[in-house]
């Protein structure tokens, strides 16, 4: 056996004593429901930051991410602006959701809704949204262990075997503990991720030779139209720049843009469909189980914005710009513009996702330890948002069907037992998918986030907009789903079942399913809640509002601030991550110009997203902190009720919800 199998196994076997170390702990301090399903709303500061960011940031992030930057390029590089967009939903929604849940007693967000809305299919349609996004993306999570561990392994594991021995770890943490374990164990998988992804960074900079060699290599890449989408349609090399603002094409499947798909229009839809991670209902209930909104701020901020931006912008940039000069790009190697020629660029051109693998296998005869800790950070980067989800997905299931439709007086101990069924019940699924139906989880992965995103006009009616009715969120919500799925290759697929041939294909337009999923969401919320007004709703609604507007109005200082607000963040989204990108191609040199010819010797697109990752961790600060939607309220939060684990309201509770009850 391989010195660095050796090593990997010796890490797995710490890591995953520390797992089932908490899993136990926290068993055994879960001694009511809300103990269990939220952590007793007893999280602490740091374990809030370091979890919240494990889960926004998962294993896609480690392995998937740089190899998309691999595949297309700098053009795609701009998701990684997804650690400022993911905590803006954060910013506008989980402070007053955490002051709702904690006035009110909610535990998941289909009880927080169907009371707003005094009606339960928002309740079911928020139950399915987090199935939708919780068993496909557990799926893609675990069944990526999996490959790591075949590869690494080099095939002494299969794919399938590591994917369900790795899984069944999880299950017994999560599944034991709730979401206390989940939380403490993501403290360490926040450390393990970030260090990972520096590591395999320096990695791939060192394989290349350098800054100044890579900017080098990048420079004569750059004079040619050698790649995978050729040239844009100005003549630059397209893994130097986006393709234009938009394309109207009939989308994946029908056409090919010309270029590469990363437009302007389709950069900023996509960070759209990556919003939805903390829109999505996990992350709702990641709010209730905080002790004070106080983590928030530093977490929206500082960890995600500032330490996981600083990290993607430069070091999954090495990595995945770094491979095609390292020999991962057949095509660039053949042209004799690569440095070496280390990594397997057949396998890694078919799969992607298999680079870092690749990278770690670089060290594995002379540093086979580190192959064992690097392989022990992906797979903590691959189960803190899963484990996440199968947490709060189980709880939903325990509250919103099985309490609310079956045993309305169900026990702290019956809601536990039923909340580590749905959780075993969950990996299952995302387990059978992933061994039996490949094909289907991929399909279905591409729903995940997008639907997450669909969530936006309902939380923005409890948090912010009372003119939204019930029919207009749940029939809004419903058409978005709809528009998600007939906009992926999931929907093309249904289609095609039925013998239905869609006249567009993936992402028509450039524009991604999350796009056209609200885009169908608001058409239908906006026009349905204007005809459904009504005064008796309207003051139900407004009994919400007023205590939000008590306790959370901006301060009579900062007031004038709000303009300011709104422009800033309308125009860094806009020449950030939307159409005014394109501007970023050659505002600093053009692409061929050689690094005499680029500004900051590195390539304009490349400079643009580092100026627009500062001026967005600029942006957050403002809102976070100046403007106060992440910060502690002055006025303290009141608790209206007596057992948050069975959800026993007091007279007083039900007056100040309306007398909505559970």
């Amino acid at each position: 056996m391989a010195p660095k199998v050796i090593w990997l196994f010796v890490f797995v076997a710490l890591y995953w004593a520390y797992c089932i170390f908490w899993g136990v702990k926290s068993a055994m301090a879960a001694k009511t429901a809300s103990d269990y399903f939220i952590a007793g709303r007893r999280l602490s500061l740091w374990v809030f930051v370091l979890a919240a960011t494990a889960t926004s940031f998962s294993g896609w992030t480690f392995m998937g991410h740089p190899g998309l930057v691999y595949r297309d390029g700098f053009q795609y590089a701009y998701a990684s602006f997804y650690t400022i967009t993911i905590p803006f939903t954060g910013v506008l929604f989980l402070k007053r959701q955490w002051m709702l849940g904690k006035r009110f007693g909610y535990v998941t967000p289909g009880e927080m809704l169907s009371d707003y809305f005094r009606g339960d299919a928002i309740r079911i349609l928020v139950v399915l949204v987090a199935l939708l996004f919780s068993i496909p993306y557990l799926g893609v999570q675990l069944g990526a262990s999996g490959f790591l561990f075949n590869v690494l392994t080099d095939d002494l594991i299969s794919t399938n075997v590591g994917m369900w021995v790795l899984s069944l770890v999880v299950l017994i943490y999560v599944a034991s503990g709730g979401l206390r374990a989940v939380a403490y164990v993501d403290t360490v998988q926040c450390i393990l991720l970030g260090l990972g992804i520096v590591i395999t960074g320096i990695i791939a900079l060192n394989l290349a030779g350098g800054w100044d060699a890579l900017n080098a290599g990048f420079a004569e890449l750059g004079k040619t139209d050698v790649g995978k989408w050729g040239a844009t349609p100005d003549g630059y090399n397209a893994y130097f720049a986006i393709p234009g603002v938009i394309q109207f094409t009939a989308g994946l499947g029908k056409e090919t843009p010309v270029g590469g798909l990363w437009t302007g229009i389709m950069c900023l839809t996509y960070m759209f469909a990556l919003m939805g991670i903390q829109s999505a209902p996990a992350f709702s209930m990641w709010a209730f189980g905080n002790q004070s909104p106080k983590p928030f701020a530093p977490q929206q901020v500082w960890a995600s914005s500032f330490c996981i931006g600083l990290i993607l912008f430069f070091f999954t940039a090495f990595q995945g710009m770094g491979a095609h000069l390292l020999g991962a790009n057949p095509a660039v190697t053949e042209a004799g513009l690569g440095i070496s020629n280390v990594l397997d660029g057949a396998a890694i051109s078919a799969k992607p996702d298999s680079l870092v693998p690749y990278y770690f296998n670089q060290i594995a005869d002379t540093m086979p330890w580190l192959v064992g800790i690097l392989a022990v950070c992906a797979l903590a980067a691959m189960q803190s948002t899963g484990a996440a989800y199968m947490s709060t997905a189980g709880g939903m299931l325990t509250r919103d069907l099985y309490k609310r439709y079956l045993n309305p007086t169900a026990s702290h101990t019956t809601q536990k037992l039923f909340g580590r069924l749905g959780v075993a019940f969950i990996v299952l699924s995302a387990l059978l998918v992933a061994t039996f139906s490949r094909d289907a989880l991929v399909l279905l992965g591409g729903l995940a986030v997008a639907f997450g995103f669909q969530m936006w006009p309902s939380l923005a009616a409890i948090c912010w907009v009372p003119w939204i009715t019930r029919q207009g969120a749940t029939w809004g919500l419903a058409a978005g789903l709809i528009g998600v799925i007939f906009t992926e290759t999931f929907g093309q697929t249904i289609a095609g079942w039925v013998g239905i041939e869609l006249a567009w294909g993936r992402w028509p337009w450039t524009i991604h399913s999350a796009g056209w999923g609200m885009i169908l969401n608001l058409a239908v919320c906006i026009p349905v809640s204007a005809m459904t007004q009504n005064s008796e709703d309207r003051a139900h609604r407004m009994k919400y509002h007023g205590f939000l507007r008590e306790h959370a109005s901006l301060s009579p200082g900062k007031k004038g601030l709000v303009p300011v607000a709104w422009i800033v963040t309308i125009a860094w989204m806009f020449f950030g991550i939307g159409p005014g990108a394109v501007i970023g191609n050659d505002i600093f040199g053009a692409p061929d110009a050689g690094v005499e010819g680029w500004t900051f010797g590195i390539p304009s697109i490349w400079a643009w997203q580092i100026l627009f990752w500062l001026l967005g961790v600029g942006m957050m600060w403002l809102l976070a902190y100046k403007m106060e939607m992440s910060t502690v309220p002055d006025k303290e939060v009141e608790a209206l009720v007596e057992d948050i684990g069975d959800v026993v309201q007091t007279p007083a509770a039900q007056a100040g919800a309306g007398g909505a009850g559970r």
